[in-house]
C-alpha cells in the first residue's frame, strides 16, 4: 500500500447511533403502510415488529457517515484529493464500525526545475503555408448553397441524409439517424460510407454494403453492415473571389491585391507560431522538470483524471450534436478505448498539476487578498462579465488565488 494510502476504521455507537436509527424511522415510518395506523404515525415498536432493524440501518447510515468522515479527517489532520472508499465493517443496532480508505497527496520529491537549458524555436513561415491560410480563410467566408436537384455529391460537399443501419439482419443500435449533416471527406463514419455517397442525387437511394474495421469496438469488428441511406439534400460551398470585397470582410481595409494581402497573413501566421512556440517551450519546460521530480502517483488519482477529461470530451460532443454513444458506434472508440487513448494526457495533467503545486509551495508564492481581488476585477473585465459573475464561475476567491499560484509558479519554472 502506497504511503498516501490511509485506512481509518471509526466506530459510531451509544446515544449518536441510536440518534441516526431514529431519524431513519421517522423516515421511513412516512413512507410505509402499517394497518390501523396512518402513514408516519405507528409506534416504533409496532413498525419493529412488522419491518425489523434491519430495515433503518441505510438511511442510518447516510446520517452516520458524514460526521463520522470529518471526525476522521479532524483527527488525522487529512487533505483528501479524492472521495474517499467507504466500507461498512459490521452493523447492529448498537452501533456500526465504517472503513474510510482515504488518498491524500502523494509524496514529492522536486528535482531542478529551473535553469532546464529548453530550446525555444524560432518561427519561420513558408510560402506553402501562407497558400493554405489563405484557402483556409476563403472557406470560412464561402457561401453555403443548396446543389440543384441534378447535381450530384462531391467531394467536400454536405451531404444531408437520412440512414439505418443493419447488422445480421437486424437494425443497429445508434446506427441510424435523420437529417444528419455529414460532410464527404471528413471520415466521420466507417471507410467506404462517405465515399459510397459520392455521384449521387437529391431524393437518390442507395444501400451500403459495407465492413466494420477489425479493431471497431461492441464486437462489431470485422463484421459485415448494411446502410440504407436516403439523400435529402446536398450542400456545397462557393468560395469568395480574391477582390476587394473579400479583403474587407477579412478586416484589411488597406490590402488592395493578393500580395498584399500575403503580407498581412504571413504576419498573422508568424505571430500565431510565436505563441505556439512559446506554449511549446513551457511544455517542454514542464516536461523536464516533471522528469526531474519524483512522484509515487496512485491509480485511482489518474483514473480520476480520466473520468475529468471523458467527461468534458463528452461534452463538446453534446455541443455537436453527438452522445458518446454515438461516438462510439461511428468511431469504433467505446469508453474503454477512451479511456487508454486518454491515460498518457491524463498523467502528464496530473503530474504538471503537483509539480506547480511543489514549486508554489518551495517558492513561498503567495498573494495577499487585495492581489486576489484586483486580479478577479481584471479577469471579470476582460472577459465582459462582473466579478460576481467570475466568482461563481470559478467557484471561490480560492480558485482565482490558486490560479494565480500556479501561473506564478510556470514562470519560476520558464525562467
Amino acid at each position: 500500500m502506497k504511503k498516501n494510502v490511509h485506512e481509518i476504521e471509526i466506530k459510531v455507537e451509544g446515544k449518536e447511533w441510536e440518534s441516526c436509527l431514529d431519524k431513519s424511522f421517522k423516515k421511513k415510518n412516512k413512507e410505509v403502510k402499517i394497518d390501523g395506523f396512518r402513514k408516519g404515525t405507528a409506534p416504533k415498536e409496532v413498525y419493529l415488529k412488522k419491518f425489523g432493524i434491519d430495515s433503518l440501518y441505510m438511511d442510518a447510515i447516510d446520517y452516520a457517515v458524514d460526521n463520522a468522515y470529518q471526525k476522521v479527517l479532524k483527527d488525522n489532520k487529512f487533505t483528501p484529493v479524492l472521495e474517499p472508499k467507504l466500507d461498512v465493517k459490521t452493523i447492529d443496532e448498537k452501533s456500526v464500525t465504517f472503513l474510510f480508505t482515504i488518498i491524500t497527496k502523494p509524496e514529492i520529491k522536486l528535482g531542478e526545475y529551473t535553469n532546464l537549458k529548453v530550446k525555444k524555436e524560432t518561427p519561420k513561415v513558408t510560402k506553402e503555408e501562407i497558400e493554405t491560410e489563405i484557402e483556409n480563410l476563403r472557406n470560412q467566408f464561402a457561401e453555403i448553397s443548396l446543389k440543384d436537384e441534378k447535381e450530384s455529391i462531391a467531394e467536400k460537399d454536405t451531404a444531408v441524409i437520412n440512414f439505418k443501419g443493419y447488422v445480421d439482419g437486424k437494425e443497429l443500435e445508434g446506427g441510424s439517424g435523420e437529417n444528419f449533416p455529414l460532410e464527404i471527406g471528413s471520415k466521420t463514419f466507417i471507410p467506404g460510407f462517405e465515399s459510397g455517397l459520392i455521384g449521387l442525387k437529391k431524393g437518390d437511394k442507395k444501400t451500403l454494403e459495407l465492413t466494420f474495421p477489425e479493431d471497431y469496438a461492441q464486437d462489431l469488428g470485422g463484421k459485415s453492415v448494411k446502410f440504407d441511406v436516403e439523400i435529402m439534400e446536398i450542400k456545397t460551398r462557393v468560395l469568395p473571389d480574391m477582390n476587394e470585397d473579400f479583403f474587407q470582410d477579412l478586416g484589411y481595409d488597406k490590402v488592395t491585391n493578393e500580395e498584399e494581402l500575403k503580407s498581412e497573413v504571413e504576419k498573422v501566421i508568424k505571430d500565431r507560431k510565436e505563441k505556439e512556440m512559446e506554449d511549446k517551450y513551457l511544455d517542454d519546460c514542464l516536461e523536464k522538470a516533471a522528469e526531474n521530480m519524483t512522484i509515487d502517483l496512485n491509480d485511482e488519482i489518474i483514473d480520476d483524471e480520466i473520468h475529468r477529461m471523458i467527461h468534458q470530451f463528452e461534452e463538446q460532443l453534446k455541443m455537436q450534436g453527438l452522445s458518446l454513444e454515438q461516438y462510439a458506434q461511428f468511431t469504433g472508440v467505446d469508453h474503454e478505448k477512451l479511456h487508454e487513448q486518454m491515460k498518457p494526457e491524463a498523467i502528464k495533467r496530473v503530474k504538471y498539476r503537483y509539480l506547480l503545486e511543489e514549486v508554489a509551495e518551495t517558492e513561498k508564492i503567495d498573494f495577499t487578498e487585495k492581489e486576489v481581488e484586483e486580479k478577479a476585477n481584471e479577469m471579470a473585465e476582460n472577459y465582459g462579465i462582473t466579478k460576481e459573475e467570475l466568482i461563481k464561475a470559478y467557484g471561490s476567491l480560492d480558485i482565482v488565488k490558486y490560479d494565480m499560484k500556479m501561473r506564478e509558479a510556470m514562470e519560476k519554472i520558464r525562467a
